[in-house]
């Protein structure tokens, strides 16, 4: 049975524990050299057969003969002539021959990568407000951009702030990459993959102005957000798809809901989310801290415990952190839910799911005891 969630690896493999990744002494370049080894097979066996290239005996099923030695019954009754009986392909080549690789044209990144003021505001670490539609074929929103950044200062080393403000509906993987010094607000819903990599900045979807539903009913981004962020934060007025936050290791996140598999593989950051949630919560989850309101009483049924363990926030920078999170949201979104869970702090943090990893169980926002551990410098 797969092991790979338990964090158990043992070949080191699908781990984040040092004492089993010991266990794994491969490196890169044994990996790099087997596929070498692999080319230099292939130089071989076609030179060997008369020819040069791979290309030289694409489609060639004339070179390809059944073994008639072979005396098995699991195969006495195999009909191999789609294999081998094709149209003539060794004198007739021309379908080696593909027409232009059609680009994607031109996206809205590179428009926002033409704009005057942007390109500005990025050479001379400045500020800008720009107001965006968007629409659902608008994918990687704000990568390129990320990618420009970085090329010119690395992944920390921009001062400047770009708050983009969308308004539509987002294609998949929007804000992805996102950097330090980038905020983006968007009025509508993202797809899949919302956040994917991020590593500093902030995400802000929030539904559309006088909105006739209630918004932490309604899902607002697609699934697997947050995928492997490395910092910055997202805030979603709104429910989140199945496996949010999923390989997370630095970001932060609130949410009003989530699907399956919430938390699944996270190694780091915070992660509140402020709604129901699906089955299979924290499965793999090795580092960082999740808050989620239990309102039905069901929630520890959700969670996957092969790993984490779940209790109430029970220390003061544990009720801090969550609070100071929610109290963000709101200024960020304007969450009407998280708005009455402020108003109503008393009630409703005693309804607050900690979830906590081994590694977490020991720092002060999760354990009384730590307090008692720590050692203040003068």
């Amino acid at each position: 049975a797969r092991i790979c969630h338990t964090n158990s690896c043992p070949v080191g493999v699908a781990t984040q524990q040092e004492k089993l990744r010991k266990k794994f002494t491969g490196v890169p370049e044994n990996v790099v050299n087997f596929f070498w080894f692999i080319a230099e097979e292939v130089r071989s066996i076609l030179a060997k057969l008369g020819y040069r290239s791979l290309s030289e005996v694409m489609g060639r099923a004339d070179l390809l003969k059944t073994r008639e030695n072979v005396q098995l019954t699991k195969t006495a009754a195999l009909n191999l002539d789609c294999l081998l009986k094709l149209p003539d392909t060794r004198s007739d080549r021309g379908w080696l021959n593909h027409g232009t690789v059609h680009s994607n044209g031109s996206v809205l990144d590179d428009v926002l990568l033409d704009d005057r003021e942007i390109q500005a505001v990025i050479r001379n670490q400045g500020t800008v407000t720009k107001t965006i539609e968007l629409v659902n074929t608008d994918r990687t929103v704000g990568a390129r951009l990320a990618g420009a950044i970085a090329s010119r200062y690395g992944n920390t080393g921009f001062e400047g702030q770009i708050n983009l403000m969308f308004n539509g509906s987002a294609g998949q993987s929007f804000g992805a990459f996102n950097l330090p010094g980038m905020i983006l607000t968007l009025r509508g819903e993202a797809n899949d993959y919302v956040g994917k990599g991020m590593h500093g900045g902030e995400i802000i979807i929030k539904p559309p102005a006088k909105t006739g539903y209630d918004p932490a009913r309604n899902v607002i981004i697609g699934n697997t957000c947050l995928y492997g962020a490395t910092g910055g934060i997202l805030f979603a007025n709104g429910q989140a798809g199945e496996r949010f936050a999923v390989r997370n290791s630095m970001g932060k996140a609130v949410i009003e809901g989530a699907g399956d598999h919430a938390c699944e593989y996270m190694t780091g950051g915070v992660i509140v989310c402020l709604g129901k949630t699906g089955r299979n919560v924290g499965a793999g989850m090795t580092g960082g801290i999740a808050y989620f309101l239990d309102e039905d009483g069901d929630f520890p049924a959700r969670v996957n415990n092969e790993i984490v363990s779940i209790q109430r926030v029970c220390t003061p920078e544990g009720e801090a952190q969550l609070q100071d999170l929610i109290s963000l949201h709101v200024d960020r979104t304007g969450s009407e839910k998280a708005k009455i869970i402020l108003a109503s702090w008393s009630e409703y943090l005693p309804k607050f799911y900690q979830v906590v990893p081994p590694s977490e169980a020991g720092t002060p926002q999760a354990s009384v005891d730590a307090e008692e551990k720590v050692v203040v410098k003068v």
